[in-house]
């Protein structure tokens, strides 16, 4: 079956929401942390068709799949994700993410996803465990605002470096969504390239 196009996906995923869930996602799109936002009043008393709208022109088509995904997430509706990702035929959730072969079938993603699950979040304790150099990473991540001053003090404060990087993943990496993960991924192969290659081929 032919890939439905992202836009019609969109509509049809939020038409199958409930009420309850469909506020939530509206709720969640405004909250959202990123570099683009959703003000209250493009949202608002909006149908389910205008906010595909506001999605598809805030994001592009291929940036909306992935925001509507990492809201979904979030609100725990993983039946409307496997559907969304699975209708779509395996489309790049985020512009520039992942490689389509000549047989559609989606490859492994340049942020590491895969199967839907991020990189960092499949390795979440071998990352823990062994990532070294942790001041220099939460320096990164302050400069390209994936934590906030608060959060560097807090993590800077703990006397270990899992326990630094426990207090990352469960606070500000975890509320900076799909983006932070990104973010933390790339400097990760950055400072850390022989753990990174070694995880990757596991």
């Amino acid at each position: 079956m032919a890939p439905k196009p992202i836009r019609r996906a969109l509509k049809d995923m939020l038409a199958n929401l409930s009420m309850e869930d469909f506020e939530d996602f509206c709720h969640e799109l405004v909250n959202r942390r990123g570099e683009q936002q959703v003000s209250l009043s493009r949202v608002e008393g909006k149908s389910r068709l205008d906010i595909v709208q506001v999605l598809v022109s805030t994001f592009t088509e291929s940036g909306a799949l992935h925001v509507a995904v990492e809201i979904l997430r979030e609100n725990n509706c993983g039946d409307a994700v496997e559907e969304l990702l699975s209708c779509t035929g395996g489309q790049s959730s985020k512009p520039g993410s992942s490689e389509t072969g000549a047989t559609g079938v989606q490859t492994k993603a340049d942020n590491g996803c895969t199967d839907g699950e991020h990189f960092v979040d499949k390795h979440r304790t071998q990352l823990i465990n062994r990532v070294c150099s942790i001041p220099e990473i939460l320096d990164e991540l302050l400069e390209k605002k994936v934590i906030q001053p608060g959060d560097y003090e807090e993590i800077m404060a703990l006397p270990t470096s899992q326990g630094q990087m426990r207090k990352l993943y469960s606070g500000p990496l975890n509320a900076a969504g799909l983006e932070g993960k990104d973010v933390f991924y790339k400097i990760l192969e950055k400072k850390q390239p022989y753990l990174m290659n070694e995880l990757k081929k596991n």
